[in-house]
């Protein structure tokens, strides 16, 4: 049987870690259209301009990708039908005919600039950081001349004709960053033993306690808490939501009793998606 080609949105340039990610999960066929930031490849889900998207949530050095975790508690459901990780490495790069010149300016993804403080202050002190969409934006629009040099993949380099000036600049050789696969909510998958399930929980004001009674529920039955982070609702202060990945299918049956619990102490819960796990 002949398998049907996926669109995919994933947040762009071509040469973020993220299409590199994404190349890991798709196939011969599909489309992977770029999207300036993540709000706007999850859009391109939700009003039909593709099927699937895929955007960072989580970095094993600089824990999670806050807009990520709003965009999926907020707005149109979308449930995460997969994940995968990637190892993360950054690279100093510049116009070829600026090797060996000043550098001043810095471009990059926050999250990068943050992994990478201590090479710039060693090698580059008092360079002035530009903070942008993506490290592969940053390497693109090097050729504007806004900026002296860009921390992005090495790849990325490759790909708009950059070079690099130095490589491995991370403090964190062994750093990770997870993505996952967000879709409109369908047929949900089978179990495999080996899933993660993510959850949304909106109390009602926060009160003390509330994070205990969330907590209490998955332990009552059982359940392996493996993330969790509170995001305000922006509807006033006091009022947050709790993002959670929890061990198992939302089919299992403590999975599925400590849910039940949970709508019973909180406001609403958003049901993000049960999906086989990768780490």
């Amino acid at each position: 049987m002949t398998r049907s080609a996926t669109r995919y949105a994933y947040l762009g340039p071509e040469g973020t870690f993220t299409e590199a990610a994404l190349r890991q999960i798709t196939h011969a066929g599909d489309e992977l259209i770029p999207y300036a930031n993540v709000t706007a490849a999850l859009e391109a889900v939700r009003n039909g301009e593709v099927q699937k998207a895929l955007v960072p949530i989580e970095n094993s050095v600089e824990g999670v990708v806050a807009r990520t975790l709003d965009e999926l508690a907020m707005g149109t459901p979308l449930v995460i039908t997969a994940e995968t990780t990637l190892p993360v490495s950054f690279a100093l790069m510049v116009m070829p005919d600026r090797v060996g010149q000043k550098i001043t300016r810095i471009a990059t993804h926050p999250h990068a600039e943050s992994q990478c403080r201590t090479y710039i202050a060693r090698e580059v002190p008092g360079a002035e950081i530009i903070d942008t969409p993506s490290t592969a934006a940053a390497a693109k629009g090097l050729a504007d001349g806004n900026y002296d040099a860009a921390i992005a993949a090495k790849w990325a380099a490759e790909k708009y004709g950059r070079t690099v000036v130095a490589e491995d600049i991370g403090e964190n050789q062994g750093a990770v960053t997870r993505f996952v696969v967000a879709e409109l909510p369908g047929e949900l998958g089978a179990p495999t033993g080996n899933d993660r399930t993510s959850l949304v929980a909106y109390i009602d004001i926060d009160h003390a306690g509330a994070l205990l009674e969330i907590l209490t529920e998955f332990a009552k039955n059982n359940v392996n808490l493996t993330f969790i982070q509170s995001r305000p609702t922006g509807r006033e202060l006091g009022h947050y939501h709790f993002i959670m990945d929890v061990e198992g299918h939302i089919n299992d049956a403590p999975v599925a009793a400590a849910v039940t619990g949970l709508r019973k102490i909180c406001e609403d819960i958003r049901f993000l998606g049960s999906y086989p796990r990768v780490r």
